[in-house]
């Protein structure tokens, strides 16, 4: 059956030649080959400012752009994270991202409680890329900013089930990169 997906290519640098924004065309061209429903949503190319305050999250202005991503969201019932590992963890402009779509409201009630997400119904699959040999981050950095996207973020605003795909040594050459491109076009077919 079709699914609807978002992709959020989280990379911060619009330069075409990221191998983020390759593998966020390869799972779209997978999925829109199966006939789902596909947005992207580059946030490179987006006007996300950065909160400053607990009033601005709240109740502050919503950019034009954070609506359409918000509808993005609202319309998917998959979402596919893609992004580079940046000092260990997501860069500041997808985690500003977060912080501006994801707001009282739209995907957590006003009222905080343990059962706090209004996004439920929606899974994801996060795909991050790093320098580093992908066994490293998972089992000797734990895969500690990955973990907190999965539990502080898309777990508490209620999206699971949750998969994800670490890819190290995203500079191995054009065979590495090949392979990856190729099994992320799969699970775009698939959905998953």
């Amino acid at each position: 059956m079709p699914r609807r997906i978002t992709i959020i290519d989280g990379h911060p640098d619009p330069s075409p030649g990221r191998f983020c924004h390759a593998l966020a065309n390869a799972y779209a061209a997978g999925a829109a080959e199966s006939g789902h429903e596909v947005r992207t949503l580059p946030i490179a190319r987006l006007n996300i400012p950065v909160l400053r305050s607990r009033t601005d999250w709240e109740n502050g202005q919503i950019e034009p752009d954070v609506r359409a991503a918000q509808e993005a969201v609202r319309f998917a019932d998959h979402i596919v994270i893609i992004y580079p590992l940046w000092l260990g963890a997501m860069p500041a402009l997808l985690k500003a991202f977060f912080e501006q779509v994801l707001r009282p409201g739209f995907a957590i009630k006003k009222e905080m409680s343990l059962s706090a997400g209004l996004l439920t119904g929606k899974s994801a699959r996060i795909i991050v890329t790093m320098g580093m040999p992908g066994l490293v981050y998972r089992w000797f950095f734990r895969a500690h900013s990955l973990k907190s996207l999965e539990r502080n973020i898309l777990k508490f605003v209620g999206i699971k089930p949750i998969a994800e795909t670490i890819i190290g040594n995203v500079e191995g050459g054009p065979k590495v990169a090949a392979k990856w491109l190729a099994k992320v076009h799969q699970l775009g077919r698939n959905a998953e």
